[in-house]
């Protein structure tokens, strides 16, 4: 029995030390996917920002339209990625652009529905007192109300980043660049000799970036948060 024991813990030390040779024997090539993963995860991030934090504001206070927003959003989340990823080749053809167009429904929700839960959490008794001070609606968005819901938004943002970094994972399935490549590579050669150590890397690698962008966001949402509302 201890023979066993002793022989899974040294496969697992091999395993481990083979893993780091593997990267240690290509930094350029794993930084440059790393690279391309996180250009394709903020490019679609501002975007999605952009247009949901307008859309928010926009249907924050029409019910009829929230409610659809919210809904279409949501769908968007239930339709397997590779098949949304996939919808996009006939228009935009293969490579990184149908992954992002995809991404880019996928992180629509979480900022939205954070867009419009912030601005409701907004008192009406600010909004009052601006009001009073002689603030028009867009200076009471730009000066109150966006403000005051900025934490909350920036939770939604964080979670679509998240998820927008592990979906990108499989832009590779469609030509597309990124830390997939790796996960592709090794399972394709799996049982041949550092098929593991490739779905490893591409892997870990995959959520280090993820930790690292969820960190910097947080760096964000703290200097570009009042004082008075930092957590």
């Amino acid at each position: 029995m201890w023979s066993v024991l002793d022989s899974t813990r040294d496969d697992h030390v091999d395993g481990i030390i083979s893993w780091f040779d593997y990267i240690a024997s290509r930094p350029d090539d794993i930084l440059e996917a790393t690279w391309a993963h996180a250009k394709i995860t903020l490019t679609v991030i501002v975007v999605a920002t952009v247009f949901s934090v307008l859309l928010g504001v926009f249907v924050q206070r029409r019910p009829a339209l929230r409610a659809f927003a919210l809904s279409v959003s949501g769908i968007f989340l239930t339709i397997p990625s590779l098949a949304l990823f996939a919808l996009f080749i006939p228009i935009v053809g293969t490579g990184n652009e149908p992954a992002m167009y995809a991404l880019f429904l996928y992180a629509i929700l979480p900022i939205l529905r954070n867009t419009v839960t912030g601005l409701d959490s907004v008192p009406p008794a600010v909004v009052e007192s601006a009001k009073g001070m002689g603030m028009g609606t867009l200076r009471q968005l730009a000066r109150i109300r966006l403000p005051l819901a900025w934490p909350i938004i920036m939770a939604g943002i964080r979670i679509s980043t998240l998820i927008t970094v592990g979906i990108a994972a499989i832009a590779v399935l469609v030509g597309g660049d990124g830390l997939g490549t790796y996960i592709q590579s090794g399972l394709t050669r799996l049982g041949l000799p550092n098929s593991l150590e490739s779905v490893w890397t591409g892997t870990a690698f995959t959520v280090l970036l993820g930790l690292v962008l969820d960190a910097a966001l947080a760096g964000f949402q703290r200097v570009t948060t009042s004082k008075g509302l930092r957590m």
